[in-house]
Order: structure tokens, then sequence, then C-alpha cells
């Protein structure tokens, strides 16, 4: 037998062990943790009760109606701001209006109760017309009377504002009998915001 031959097989053994030395896998212990979380968004719910807040007949110049009504959170988020965008259509029962029924029915929004401690309004805290508040966005749960009783502004979850509001048909000293039979139908939208985002524990 040559010395090459005789070389390579004593080599090959020790290639065949460097091979699975190379090649191989080792035993080892492991173990593993996994890691879970969920996230849920809250809710804004805001509805009005009643829903219909006015409903009349046969008024005349100088004519007043006071309501009331309440704004409810439903839902599991805080309400900074309730808007409200008013809208109002007439019909001309006579087509001889020269002027818009809107600017002659005057809104007095008396009291939000629960932003003021009292059991009952007071005072006129804000007034205008139909006719300028459709142009306007006040906010419905802003605390306006600057007092220590009451809530401050917004609607937490799970509570409600009390409302008074009062409608005035305004005798203005003229004659206005171009409304005579007239309607105006309004329709209020509230729309209810939510607060800055913040750190939550």
């Amino acid at each position: 037998m040559g010395f090459k031959k005789n070389l390579g097989l004593k080599l090959a053994p020790a290639a065949i062990g460097l091979s699975l030395l190379v090649g191989g896998t080792y035993a080892y212990f492991t173990d593993s943790a996994v890691a879970t979380g969920t996230f849920a968004a809250g809710t804004l719910d805001l509805s009005v009760n009643p829903e219909t807040i006015i409903e009349v007949n046969d008024m005349k110049p100088g004519d007043w109606m006071n309501r009331v009504f309440y704004l409810e959170n439903n839902g599991s988020l805080d309400i900074t701001e309730v808007i409200l965008n008013s809208s109002y259509e007439v019909t001309d029962a006579n087509n001889d209006n020269t002027d818009d029924f809107g600017k002659h029915v005057r809104v007095n929004f008396l009291e939000n109760a629960d932003k003021t401690g009292r059991a009952e309004y007071n005072d006129i805290i804000f007034s205008t017309t139909l006719y300028d508040l459709k142009n306007m966005a006040p906010d419905a749960v802003e605390k306006k009377i600057d007092e220590y009783f009451g809530e401050g502004s917004g609607l937490e979850a799970g509570t409600d504002d009390l409302m008074f509001v009062q409608f005035e048909f305004v005798d203005n000293g003229e004659d206005q009998s171009q409304f005579q039979g007239d309607s105006l139908s309004i329709s209020w939208e509230f729309v209810a915001k939510q607060g800055e985002g913040e750190h939550i524990d």
C-alpha cells in the first residue's frame, strides 16, 4: 500500500469526526414567555330627552313657552363639549313674507341647572333669535355662570344635564300680519366632543 493511500485511510476517520463536530447539534435548556394585551375603545353616546323639545300651535306675537329637556351621556367616555347646531325651515302659508319668520322667534337659554346648582331656572343667560342662532355653535354644557355651586363644564359619562329654555314670538310693536298661518320647524343637532388624549394607568 502506498504512502499516500495509507495516509488517506488514516485521515478519513478524522475528517468524518470533524464534520460531525462542525455540523452536529448540541443539547441545551430553553424557556419562553408570551405577553398579550388588549385595547378597547370607549364610546360617546349622547341623547336628548325628550327628542321633541317643543310643539305648539296658535302662537301670536308676545307669546312665550318654557321648556325643559335633558342632555344625557350614556357612553363610557366623558364629554367635554356639546355643540348646538341649529337650523329651521319656514312654511309661508300665504306666500306674502317679506321677512324671515326666524328673525321674530327668540330663544332664551335660561339655564343649565346642573352647572349652576339651582333647582330651577332663574336668569336668562343667553338670548338670540333662531335666525342668528343658525350661524352660531354654542356649547350647551359649558358653565356660563361663575358660581361656587354646580358642576364644571362638560358632561361626565353616565350623567345628564337639565336644560331650561324659553321660546318667544317677539312682539316688535309693528305689523307682523305676514306671519299669520305660517309655521316654523326647528332642528337642533347636539354634537358631543371627547376631551384630549391623556395618560391612562
